[in-house]
């Protein structure tokens, strides 16, 4: 029996106007951005991954399309009056939801304050984040694999402070949303991540003794 087709974000554009809408409203808001910790891929590449996951899973198209968007406030001129405008007030509350405080500091403060957020939103929200999460994951592992620990030195924290907060997050995940589809794909990706660096880091040459 042949594997089901995973739908890609273009044949879900191509039967719901939302989507298609917020695929080019993605596009346009990222237009030259690269993903840090990617090896330079396109940003578009992350809010489509995200969104796709979300799409192969069944979610509806608000929330499809809230996944797209999901980084537009933070990295563009778009504010979530916008989003609303646009796109209706369901899917700027996730949009509005997955953006961070930026004024808060430091680093993994604002990522507990972010996460108590979309924790406090719901179900779509918390779907959202997990597949951003998990296709954050994915793309530093394959960046480490090819560029080594120097992929993480575009990030704003350190690659260890980085899998704190990611453990952070899937500890949530598996309290407030067991059941959602990419959580077990989650878990499974960052332990391949530690276990990645740990076996890098074993393998790297000792320093010279002084």
């Amino acid at each position: 029996m042949p594997s089901p087709t995973i739908p890609t974000i273009e044949a879900a554009a191509a039967e719901s106007e939302l989507i298609r809408k917020a695929l080019e409203t993605a596009k346009r808001a990222h237009a030259g951005q690269t993903r840090n910790g990617s090896g330079g891929m396109a940003y578009i590449h992350h809010p489509v991954a995200v969104a796709e996951l979300l799409s192969e899973h069944g979610f509806g198209e608000q929330t499809v399309a809230a996944a797209l968007l999901h980084d537009v406030v933070e990295d563009s001129e778009a504010s979530v009056e916008d989003i609303a405008d646009r796109f209706g007030q369901p899917v700027a509350g996730l949009v509005a939801a997955l953006t961070e405080d930026e004024s808060i500091e430091p680093f993994v403060r604002r990522k507990d304050a972010h996460r108590r957020h979309v924790e406090a939103v719901g179900r779509d929200a918390l779907a959202i984040y997990a597949a951003d999460k998990l296709s954050n994951i994915r793309v530093l592992r394959r960046a480490l694999a090819s560029e080594g620990e120097s992929a993480g030195e575009e990030f704003e924290a350190p690659l260890d402070v980085k899998e704190g907060v990611w453990e952070a997050d899937l500890e949530m995940l598996r309290r407030e949303a067991p059941d959602l589809p990419v959580v077990d794909d989650l878990a499974a990706e960052l332990a391949k991540l530690r276990e990645s660096r740990a076996t890098r880091s074993s393998a790297d040459p000792a320093p010279p003794r002084s």
